[in-house]
């Protein structure tokens, strides 16, 4: 069936593959699909190619490059030297020993491709698994010889459709991001000391366009907030592998249904896949989260939480100088919240969202510690993990001061009038004369 719908003969719509595969019904993009998927099919190797992941990307991001000016460049780059001298002024975590970067759409995805390969790997690995494992169920007898070489073949098959889905979802998040910590996870530093702070000026121009706000204040506003994050993981060393040991627990846990998967490929109808196009759109072949996986995604999310939250008072703190930073913000965390459509296809393709779900909650917290401890002590809680707020203390952030503090705890007002109350109707109820009558 491969072979004949390769060589043009078969009955499936290499469009309607395309479609169900998420992937553009471009005729240039199907045609490099079929190219891709031949290969494979004549690959020696037995793996998935991640290159062709990179590549896909690249040229995605290629179709709607705008070039900016010297002085766009320079005047994002004066942003970044002031950003600094404003951080500065309102947090105490160290300073980036890398000067921050300008960078285009596809230097944004050749950084950033081995982070989505890592964490997209265990899909893919578990989707050709899958694969194999139904093949084996499914062939008679007979053909048991003849299985490993179409395990490899289906492998390779299903390996180069997943790694152009990848591609397709990593070039179009180069369009949507603004800067290197625009989804809270430290994608350009891979150490200890080499965090990277990074804008898109192109993407920064169009987030800004679709704004009533003067272009130099949302510029200035978002590079504070961008090396607000990098100062962040390059200050709490401990702080990128946590995040990344939640990420690949998550991963590792993904499985296939491989019932579902058969049951698409009984009923399958060459002429209308678009059964097998909402199965991987809706994320239906994935079984539901494990525990394990439930345990890693709470971790993961109070994570996010925590320190987008940080992020976003210390930023607010340093731009108090702009005087429309507060409408950028909400703006900034509307967007944030809600994720845009690429970021979606990728929780759809691997399962994971990536988005802090208490954030507005974890704000809160790090601004109460802010107005009771001090911005000092507020940001010594990064310096080890075992300091850092739980998910109990975004719940209880006066809980949390107090055990900082070593305060008493305090009447809050609906204590105080249950007290004054009790003491009134004491004080209302009749005394007893030493007669017994009552006086």
């Amino acid at each position: 069936m491969l072979s004949k719908f390769l060589s043009g003969n078969g009955e499936i719509d290499p469009a309607k593959l395309a479609s169900a595969a998420g992937l553009p019904n471009d005729p240039e993009m199907i045609k490099n699909l079929i190219s891709q998927l031949q290969s494979a099919m004549q690959s020696s190797g037995d793996g998935i190619n991640w290159t062709l992941a990179s590549d896909q990307a690249k040229a995605i991001a290629a179709k709607d490059v705008v070039s900016t000016t010297p002085a766009e460049r320079s005047s994002v780059e004066q942003s970044f030297h002031v950003a600094a001298l404003w951080l500065d002024e309102a947090t105490y975590v160290s300073e980036l020993t890398s000067t921050p970067r300008l960078m285009s759409r596809t230097e944004w995805i050749t950084a950033t491709m081995p982070f989505w390969t890592q964490l997209a790997e265990p899909v893919a690995l578990s989707i050709a698994n899958s694969l194999t494992d139904v093949l084996r169920e499914q062939a008679p007898e007979e053909m048991a010889g003849m299985l490993d070489g179409a395990s490899k073949l289906m492998r390779n098959v299903g390996g180069t459709l997943f790694a152009m889905q990848l591609g397709q979802v990593v070039g179009q998040l180069s369009s949507e991001v603004v800067s290197g910590g625009d989804i809270g996870i430290p994608l350009l530093g891979t150490g200890e000391n080499d965090q990277q702070a990074a804008i898109l000026p192109q993407n920064l121009a169009e987030f800004g366009a679709g704004l009533d706000i003067e272009h130099d204040q949302v510029q200035l506003y978002m590079a504070v907030r961008e090396l607000a994050h990098a100062r962040l993981f390059r200050h709490a060393k401990w702080l990128r592998l946590q995040l990344m040991s939640s990420i690949t627990e998550f991963a590792n846990g993904i499985r296939i249904d491989t019932d579902r998967l058969e049951q698409l490929a009984e009923g399958f109808d060459p002429s209308n896949p678009e059964e097998l196009r909402e199965a991987m759109v809706s994320g239906a072949l994935i079984p539901p989260k494990s525990e394990a996986q439930l345990a890693a995604l709470g971790r993961l999310e109070t994570t996010l939480a925590l320190i987008e939250g940080w992020v976003d008072v210390v930023t607010a703190q340093a731009t108090t100088r702009l005087p429309k930073s507060g409408a950028i913000a909400e703006t900034v965390r509307r967007r944030r919240a809600a994720g845009g459509p690429a970021e979606s296809a990728f929780s759809t393709l691997v399962g994971l969202e990536l988005r802090p779900r208490r954030l507005r909650e974890a704000a809160a917290m790090w601004q109460k510690l802010t107005e009771e401890i001090g911005p000092e002590k507020r940001d010594a809680l990064w310096s080890h993990p075992d300091l850092i707020p739980t998910s109990q203390d975004i719940d209880d952030p006066v809980g949390l001061v107090m055990r900082l503090t070593g305060a008493e705890p305090d009447h809050d007002d609906i204590d105080q009038a249950i007290e004054d109350l009790l003491n009134d109707e004491q004080g209302d109820r009749p005394r007893e004369a030493d007669d017994g009558t009552a006086s």
